[in-house]
């Protein structure tokens, strides 16, 4: 049957939000077991929960804030863009990726792709 579209944008506004201001705990309690995160696409693949907390430990200490810019979902599946802006010392930080993940019945996220690169980030 599948998660219902308004779960599924719940799911990604939680997501939006933890990354930016949650714990790793926060944002891995939004993954289904057995979930996978590639961030960013090209990169080794992060097959379990153990791996996608640690991922995510990196942006525990960081200074930052997080805007939803668009997303569009087909059944089980979003792609959505988001800006992640980060704090650190004066500079500033700004990329906003377009991530791609698909979800279980109950909306949790079954895998996750980030697309950006390097090049993408506006340093201010």
């Amino acid at each position: 049957m599948g998660a219902s579209r308004e779960t599924i944008l719940e799911t990604i506004q939680s997501y939006v939000d933890l990354v930016a201001t949650g714990s790793s705990a926060d944002v891995v309690a939004l993954y289904a077991d057995g979930a996978t995160v590639e961030d960013p696409v090209g990169s080794e693949v992060r097959t379990t929960r153990e791996s996608i907390a640690e991922f995510y430990a990196a942006l525990d200490s960081l200074e930052q804030t997080s805007k939803l810019l668009h997303a569009r979902v087909s059944g089980n599946e979003a792609a959505f863009a988001f800006e992640l802006v980060t704090k650190a010392g004066d500079a500033t930080y700004t990329l906003a990726p377009i991530d791609v993940m698909t979800f279980d019945d109950d909306g949790k996220i079954t895998s996750m792709r980030a697309f950006w690169s390097g090049e993408d980030m506006v340093v201010g």
